[in-house]
């Protein structure tokens, strides 16, 4: 796996061998950044489930300010430190936490993201409860986009405050993204 774009194009990302991840693939991740090449300069970035850091390290690497990358296997953890050797430290942060104690320490601290990557283990169900969550609370900020990376459909219709703007299937593979929007 490597750097598709941007910064740090090439540079080769460790981790695809770390067992229970699914690292995004070159050709699902270049059409993924294409689509929302408008939005990366300058955002901040929550990589949820983040494994070898492969989409958050691309995010940075296409002008995000910021990227968290929060991962509750400390093997993954680790990888996503060595990929980011070399990167500077104030533009990441790296956290060993399970998703529901991450995203409740992060409404506790009053922080919002631009964008927010999705890629849980396929056996986990928790698409459902996480974009309530987001569509419900700050941690998402108005006009806010969620991306979503799933192989099994998991989706109800609406979800409150979340508009489904975009769904692209590769292979066996779909990505849905999703904006805030308040309801007026």
């Amino acid at each position: 796996m490597r750097i598709i774009s941007g910064t740090y194009k090439g540079r080769k990302i460790d981790g695809y061998e770390i067992v229970g991840t699914r690292p995004t693939q070159d050709r699902m991740k270049e059409s993924l950044f294409a689509m929302i090449q408008d939005e990366i300069r300058g955002a901040t970035v929550l990589d949820l489930f983040a494994g070898s850091g492969n989409l958050g390290i691309e995010a940075l690497s296409n002008g995000a300010i910021f990227t968290s990358f929060v991962d509750s296997n400390k093997k993954c953890c680790e990888v996503i430190q060595k990929n980011l050797a070399s990167i500077p430290e104030e533009t990441y942060q790296i956290q060993n936490l399970d998703y529901q104690k991450a995203l409740f320490l992060f409404e506790q601290e009053k922080k919002s993201f631009d964008i927010i990557l999705l890629d849980p283990p396929y056996q986990l169900s928790c698409f459902h409860e996480i974009l309530i969550f987001f569509g419900k609370n700050d941690l998402l900020k108005e006009d806010g986009i969620v991306i979503c990376e799933y192989e099994i459909d998991q989706f109800q219709e609406e979800y409150p405050n979340l508009i489904l703007e975009k769904e692209k299937k590769y292979g066996y593979k779909k990505i849905r993204i999703y904006r805030k929007r308040s309801n007026p």
